[in-house]
């Protein structure tokens, strides 16, 4: 576990108008806290314009030579089709850019994302549970597989804003989410800010064989790369896994 934690896979600067730290002062913290890897990762929307300008900048940061330093952006999952909301043309793997992380900050409707209290809404007027779970899972797995180079960024974390909770995924709902990252090299973040995916999520990425990496989701330098709940995500799922628990 401890090799999980010496990196920090979601770090936002000022290039995201929530954070309040630059891309120099988070360098220095993980360089600080002993981390080997970082991703740099900051907010975009369709109308995002600056991801050259962020890319440049990041390379050109002075950074400690025994730290990697790996570039994303974070956009929402819009609906239940996939969609991902990035500027046009935007992909991993070109122009410098490492990774696009797909975060759930709404749910994924069948026209468009759903606040938490619309689809609260939905639910109480006959929506049911399950099928809102599967639209959940659907929606991830076609994000996942027609966005090359991703990253899931704080996954699961949508349900107890709905009013919903990982306990109620079925074991198949699981497995086919886990399969599918791990089908499509899709990597999986623990995330220290919201607390999820859970044990039972993340065990199911580890038997699958998807890539599971931690992260703070940090706006502020002084949280970069330091952890209490992702470490103790890990550690009940690894012993889940070692004592042969399968979703």
């Amino acid at each position: 576990m401890t090799e999980v934690l010496l990196g920090d896979y979601h770090v936002h600067s000022t290039f995201s108008d929530d954070a309040e730290s630059s891309l120099s002062e988070n360098l220095a913290a993980a360089a600080s806290v002993g981390l080997r890897e970082i991703r740099l990762t900051d907010h975009v929307r369709r109308s995002t314009t600056w991801v050259p300008e962020f890319v440049a900048a990041v390379v050109a940061e002075a950074r400690d030579p025994s730290l990697t330093v790996l570039t994303g952006v974070e956009a929402k999952l819009l609906d239940v089709t996939g969609a991902v909301d990035v500027p046009p043309g935007l992909m991993a793997g070109i122009g410098g850019l490492d990774a696009v992380v797909i975060g759930d900050h709404q749910f994924p409707g069948t026209d468009g994302p759903w606040s938490p209290s619309h689809t609260r809404e939905r639910l109480a007027n006959g929506l049911a549970a399950s099928d809102a779970l599967d639209q959940l899972i659907v929606a991830g797995n076609r994000a996942m597989e027609s966005t090359p180079h991703a990253q899931l960024a704080h996954w699961f974390s949508i349900l107890p804003k709905v009013g919903l909770s990982e306990d109620l995924l079925g074991d198949d709902q699981l497995r086919a989410w886990a399969q599918t990252a791990a089908r499509t090299g899709t990597i999986v973040e623990v995330n220290e800010k919201w607390g999820c995916p859970g044990p039972r999520a993340v065990r199911a990425a580890m038997a699958a064989g998807a890539r599971v990496v931690a992260s703070t989701d940090s706006h502020s330098a002084d949280a970069v790369g330091r952890y209490e709940r992702v470490a103790v995500i890990i550690g009940e799922a690894r012993r889940d896994e070692d004592a042969g628990e399968r979703p």
